[in-house]
């Protein structure tokens, strides 16, 4: 946890091309619902699990933060301090928490609905973050708390933003400085 502390002390700026959207970790998995019951299995928005937003750049750095609501104003929050919104264009989903960034920055939604891609407007770059994260949440670290959930995303984040180099080695030197 120390470690996972200290790597959560980076910060990333990102511009660009840069897709943003939500994802929920948590809760049980889906086999261990008992099957005799009629429990509903939600999914997203309106379930017990923590909300995650994560903005990542065509150019290959993401940022994902554990927020206590998916409100506009909370994700607007998020954008600006992790994004240059002068200089850079977002694509995200139709939800509707989006649209107060949309009015600062230039915007682009796609429907996931009919198409999970329009030419390079798509957000499968950050789908793709999201199950990473998810992955190693159901995996090798099995299921953390929420207290944890900012480090564990961290770690994610270092391994992804650094995954062209030996991060092993990386990580060394910098606690070397």
């Amino acid at each position: 946890m120390k470690i996972r502390s200290e790597i959560a002390k980076g910060s990333v700026f990102l511009q660009g091309i840069v897709e943003t959207d939500e994802t929920y970790v948590g809760g049980r998995k889906k086999k261990d619902y008992d099957q005799t019951q009629d429990e509903p299995r939600k999914r997203g928005r309106g379930t017990m699990k923590d909300a995650v937003i994560g903005v990542v750049s065509r150019t290959g750095q993401v940022v994902a933060q554990l927020i206590p609501n998916i409100s506009g104003e909370t994700i607007a929050n998020f954008i600006r301090d992790n994004v240059d919104t002068e200089n850079s264009t977002l694509y995200t989903d139709q939800f509707k928490g989006y649209n107060t960034i949309g009015k600062e920055m230039k915007h682009e939604t796609l429907n996931r609905s009919k198409k999970w891609e329009k030419g390079e407007m798509h957000t499968n770059t950050i789908e793709g973050f999201w199950s990473f994260i998810k992955r190693a949440w159901y995996g090798s670290h099995d299921h953390y708390t929420t207290g944890y959930t900012p480090l564990y995303l961290a770690e994610a984040c270092y391994k992804y933003n650094h995954r062209e180099t030996c991060i092993f080695t990386k990580f060394l030197k910098e606690c070397m400085r």
